[in-house]
């Protein structure tokens, strides 16, 4: 059964050692970084949730949550104010194509819903133009881009 476990000492070694195919590195940064870019967050007193992407016991994929902004984010999108954002997401690329981010993404979808930082109004993520698939994924879920960018990233949003 698909599930979200929270990162922690028992199961940070599972989740360092998930990636995506060598093709899809442009699209998403290695866990490795996401776990310290998460840190650095939380010691800063932000908010930031990290979950492993579990079927059963075994380690598929990662998601990381985030709420508002930090004052060392220049040019943060308006959008990312008092709202939540997924700001990673990925399958490891042995169990892709296998309806593992269909599934993962209800249940981040599902936290955030549970407002773990207080209420918001929207959720917000950002993709490379280019990956087609995650803009399929993210729109089957009704997350619509709102013509914001992240840098070069496509800014998309869901009405929570």
């Amino acid at each position: 059964m698909i599930h979200l476990e929270e990162v922690n000492g028992g199961n940070i070694w599972d989740i360092l050692e998930l990636s995506v195919d060598d093709s899809q590195k442009k699209f998403v940064a290695d866990n490795k970084t996401s776990i310290i870019e998460a840190y650095a967050a939380i010691t800063s007193g932000d908010h930031v949730f990290t979950f492993g992407i579990y079927d059963d016991k075994t380690p598929v994929g990662f998601v990381m949550i985030g709420f508002g902004t930090d004052e060392y984010w220049e040019d943060h999108p308006k959008i990312a104010e008092n709202n939540y954002n997924i700001w990673r997401f990925m399958i490891d690329k042995r169990f892709q194509h296998k309806g593992y981010g269909k599934a993962a993404l209800r249940l981040a979808l599902d936290f955030i819903r549970t407002y773990p930082c207080g209420r918001a109004e929207k959720c917000w993520l950002s993709y490379e133009p280019e990956n087609i698939i995650a803009q399929k994924l993210y729109s089957s879920f009704g997350f619509v881009p709102n013509g914001e960018k992240d840098v070069d990233e496509i800014i998309a949003v869901l009405d929570l």
